[in-house]
Formats: structure tokens, sequence, C-alpha cells
């Protein structure tokens, strides 16, 4: 059996040389492979949220995975329907549709998801960031902010319910076209067909992906990565025109207009026209012979820069919607793509303002007094935190037209509070790092200290001023010190616990990382979870047999106030700090039925009862104490 790394990188190169994957069925019979998405797995949130069966994390075991390998082995796998729930959709009065799929199925989804992300992943375009590794939405913002200088037009795109309304037979198409295997694309077919119960009444899926499905996201690329070659390979070649604009016809007789007051002495003539100068462009802008069109996608969502008229701005999006619903099947939302003049109006992607700077002020080189100074704004992309996104935040906090309490969050404990306050701070800052205008945040700040103020006092019958007192800080940033509540709790022979709310610099951040491709690397080692479960070795009594991992939500399930005294199973679990704890089948079935579970023989070394007179128990002379 070939360790799961070893297959990977071979599908790997498979896909860097555009070479077809044949035989790969067969792939999906290698246990290391299930270990790995397992591994993968486990720790998610949903992974102990029941789907249409009780099936759940908890009970996993190499002998489920060798049952699951006999059925695919057979070709006798059968999808189980997801059960379908609603959630909230962002900025919308509507819900958007969520399948929960069983455990068993999310695995084989997981193994069946990295064989392709393994194949199609270097194939991908360089311009394609959502869903993929080591790419996200700083990465996809950051590529506009570099290259797009320049920018006449935003187009924006966004596909109406993209996921939901994939074609099947083109999805299908797609993947045959270098997928030769018949009997793995039998088993994509068949989960896209497997159907979802809603108020436990089936439905069948006629279209779309299986969202919530581990699987869906490298489904919904490899679809949508059409799209990324018709606009690489057709439209961005038909408007791309020219290596550079001409020059400036006006600009360059001014410039000369100038040199030749100065060399005749007429300086202040020449200073008069140096400004008239600075505010004009020294390239034509409406160079005729000179075009431009970039893309980028994140998932669904699309955005294109334009260099050239309004008139072929029209045509590039006809030709888009054209293409999209011709051959990928799919609708534009007429409400979200439009036409932005950049200079004019801001585009809106992933959450940011995408504008085009002019500003012809000069800025001259640090340190460097003599030279003269540049116009470097001019033409460049700025990346804006919206004023509706900020005001949408702070109105979470907000009530009656001031900052209000959360009286919800009033039952528990200062730490976790101050520490749910500090992650949403956290995470909207470190979202917008990219907005030039980054310091609005301080509004939510305040927003959000005040709330959090009045949450402690109306917990403790105090008052803001105590609560602000009492937890105030100052900490040391890379900008200074900067005010912060926080909330210390001390560890004896340990590091403390740090609760923290603000104290972050709002100093705008230059860029990400861009990847075009490197390839995907495959850690060679196990984690620690699986060398325990494959140590075949219950962790409570030492038996061999039947072994299986038991799977708790989150360790603080284990202190909750009014909990019966810990069992032993409880206490191995809160001494390692860990969710997982590997057990025998009637360690398991004692754990979920209530029951004390069996212990090791401190002698033999062999399982025994906790009822039974094991010799741990007996005294020096061999017998039981009473």
């Amino acid at each position: 059996m070939r360790r799961a790394k070893t297959v990977l990188e071979v599908i790997q190169d498979r896909g860097r040389r555009g070479l077809p994957l044949e035989d790969v069925y067969r792939q999906l019979f290698n246990p290391d492979l299930y270990l790995r998405a397992y591994a993968k797995l486990y720790s998610n949130d949903g992974a102990m949220t029941k789907g249409t069966t009780p099936e759940t994390v908890d009970d996993m075991s190499t002998r489920k995975i060798i049952a699951i390998i006999d059925l695919i082995r057979r070709e006798s796998y059968v999808w189980t329907p997801t059960r379908r729930v609603y959630i909230e959709k962002k900025n919308s009065t509507k819900k958007r549709a969520l399948g929960l799929p069983t455990w068993s199925d999310k695995v084989v989804q997981e193994v069946m998801r990295s064989i392709l992300e393994a194949y199609y992943e270097p194939q991908f375009s360089p311009t394609s960031f959502g869903f993929r590794p080591n790419r996200g939405t700083h990465e996809a913002l950051t590529a506009i902010q570099r290259v797009w200088t320049g920018t006449k037009w935003f187009i924006e795109g966004d596909i109406k319910g993209c996921f939901d309304n994939i074609d099947h037979e083109v999805l299908m198409s797609i993947l045959s076209e270098n997928i030769h295997d018949n009997r793995f694309l039998r088993l994509i077919g068949n989960l896209l067909k497997a159907g979802y119960l809603e108020e436990w009444r089936y439905n069948e899926t006629l279209s779309g992906t299986p969202q919530g499905g581990v699987i869906s996201p490298i489904l919904s690329n490899i679809y949508l990565d059409r799209l990324d070659r018709y606009v690489r390979e057709t439209l961005i070649p038909e408007y791309t025109q020219g290596n550079r604009r001409k020059v400036n016809n006006e600009y360059e007789a001014l410039r000369q207009r100038i040199q030749h007051r100065r060399e005749h002495g007429r300086h202040a003539e020449a200073e008069m026209l140096e400004k008239q100068l600075h505010t004009m462009p020294s390239l034509d802008p409406n160079d005729p012979t000179f075009r431009r069109l970039r893309y980028v996608r994140y998932a669904d969502d699309f955005l294109l820069g334009f260099i050239g008229p309004n008139a072929e701005a029209e045509e590039i999006k006809a030709k888009l919607t054209e293409f999209i619903g011709q051959q990928l099947k799919l609708t534009l939302s007429p409400e979200k793509t439009l036409i932005t003049h950049a200079t004019d109006e801001a585009a809106r992607f992933l959450g940011y303002e995408v504008s085009v700077q002019h500003n012809d002020a000069r800025r001259k080189p640090d340190g460097a007094a003599h030279v003269k100074g540049y116009r470097n704004a001019n033409g460049r992309i700025a990346l804006r935190l919206p004023a509706d996104a900020l005001w949408a935040r702070r109105k979470i906090y907000r009530k009656d037209g001031e900052a209000s309490p959360i009286r919800a969050r009033t039952a528990d404990s200062d730490f976790t509070i101050v520490n749910q306050y500090g992650l949403e701070y956290q995470g909207v800052v470190n979202y917008y790092q990219l907005a030039t205008n980054r310091f609005w945040l301080h509004k939510l700040y305040w927003d959000m200290e005040t709330s959090l103020l009045k949450t402690l006092a109306n917990k403790h019958k105090s008052s803001v001023q105590k609560m602000a007192d009492k937890y105030k800080t100052v900490r040391m940033t890379p900008c200074g010190p900067m005010k912060c509540l926080e909330v210390v709790i001390e560890r004896e022979g340990k590091k403390p616990l740090v609760a923290r709310m603000g104290g972050i610099p709002l100093r705008h951040e230059k860029g990400a990382k861009i990847i075009d491709w490197e390839p995907l690397t495959y850690k060679r080692g196990r984690t620690e979870l699986l060398q325990r479960l494959l140590a075949d070795t219950c962790e409570l009594c030492g038996s061999t047999e039947n072994i299986k991992v038991h799977h708790i939500r989150k360790l603080a399930d284990l202190n909750k106030p009014g909990n019966r005294p810990k069992t032993a199973w409880q206490i191995t679990m809160a001494e390692r700090r860990r969710k997982t704890l590997v057990v025998c089948h009637e360690c398991h079935e004692a754990i979920h039925a209530g029951r004390p579970t069996r212990q090791k023989d401190s002698t033999t070394g062999e399982p025994c009862d906790v009822k039974a007179s094991c010799t741990v128990r007996r005294g020096e002379d061999g017998k039981v104490p009473e």
C-alpha cells in the first residue's frame, strides 16, 4: 500500500504536465487516504453534526474505513441524501440553503476532493483565488492593487445562484475531458444526484453541487475554470493592444515651452507653467491604440479592469453574459453586474471599495530632498473600507442611537466577555488591513469598547467607569503604546491566560504575498491522533479489540457548572487537553451509557471491570481491603 503523500504527488505531477488521469478509481481503495481525510475533518465544527442519520465523527475506527473501502471496491457505495437547513445570508433577508452530509459521505468526499485538488490545482488560472490553498481574499485584492494601475472601467460580475444552478451535464463533460475512468466519474455523478431531505421529505437534486459537502468547492472551481480560460484565452488577447501609451502631445508641448523659458531666464513664467504641467498626464489617457483587460475571480464573484472606451466595456460585458449563459448554463445577476467608471465611482469586490486614485501632488523619495518629486498616486488602485459596511458592523453594538450592552453575554465570565469582543474586533481589523482608510475602524472600536464596558457593568451591577478602571491597561505595539482592555488569569507553572480588547494599530498594510503557482506539499508524518488510533490500544483499559475514537464537541463541556463529578475518561481527556479518546467498544458503550469504564490492571496490564477485584485494589497480603 502506497502512502497518501506518494499517491497525491504522482497525481499532481500528471496534472502539472497536462496528462489525463486514468485508473484513478482504484486509488479509493487506499486506507491511508481515508486516514488523511479523517485527520483533516475530525476537528471541524460540523464533524459532530448529524446528517440524515445519527452517524457523526464519534465512533470512528479503522474497521469503518475498511467497510467503506469494501463497498467502494464492489461499486455498491450509496450516497445518503443530505439534510437541508437554511442559514442567514449576509446583507440580505433571504436565507442560504446548506446541505449536511453524513460522516461517512464526508470522509469519502474528502478523499475524492484531495485527488481532484492534486490533479487540477496546477492547471487552474493564477487569477482564481477562491477555495484554493495558499490563496484568499487578501491575495486577490493585492493582485488588483499591484497590477491594475491606470484602469478606466470596472466590470463587476456576480453569477446568480451559482452553486445551486451548476449544470450536471456540463460539469460531467468537463470532468470527462481529463479523467478517463468511468467508475470514478460514475461515483461523482451519483453524488450529484443523491438528493436531500427537507422536513424529512425527499427531494431530487437536478442541478448544483452539494452545498455543505466537502467536495463542492473544488467541483465549482473546475466548473468556473472554463470562465477563467475564456477570459484569459479569448477576451484578454482581443482587448489588449499596444506596448505603451503614446506621449501626450499637449504635455510635451508645454514641457518644451517651460524649457525654452528657463533657457532665456524667464524663471517666473516657467514656474507658473510647471504648475499647470503638474495637472496634465504625461501619456495620452485616450490613446486609441492602447488597450488593457485584467481579470480576477473569487468563487462566483469576479472583477474585470479595462483600459479603453466605454463602448468596448459594454461589449465585454455582453460577451461574458453570452458565454456564461450558453456554455455554463448560468445567469449573471443584473443588479450586481455593473460597469463602473474607475475614477468617478468605486466598484465593490470582496467587501472592499475598489477605485482609481487621482492626486496631482508630488512626492519625493525619503531622504532625497534634492530629487525632483513625482506623482505616485495618479492611476493607482485604492482599496477602501465602505462606509455602509462599517455602519452595518457598528449597528450590532448600538441601540437607540448609542452603544449598548449585549445582555445575552452577561452570564459569561469577564474573561470570556472580553475575549469574545476582542476576537470580533480583531477579525474586522485583520480583514480590512489593506484599506487605505483603515483608521475609520476607531469608530467601531469606540462602539465595541463602550458596549463591552456596559455589558460588564450590567453583569456586576456597577458603573462603566469602575469597569474601565479595573481592566484598562497599556500595551506596547510596533506603533508605540496603545490603550486596551485586558483580563489576565494567572496559572501556576504555566503562562497566564490573556483576553484583550483593542491595542491593535490601525496602520494601512501594503499587501499580501502573491503566489502564482507552487506545488502543494504533502506531509510525510501522521498526526498524533492517527498514531494513537493505529496503535490499536484502548487508552483507558489497555484492550486491543475493536478500537475506535470517542469525540466530544469541546473541552469546555467537561467543566460545565452543575456537571456530575468527573469520571475516569473525562479526567483523562481534561489532563491531555484533547477532544478525542481512543477506546475499545466496551469502554465506548460505557461512556455513552454513563457507566464507569473498565480499567487496566497495574500488574497484568489486562483490562478489568471497575467492580471486579483487580490486582491494583488488593493490599500487600493479596487480600481486598474492606
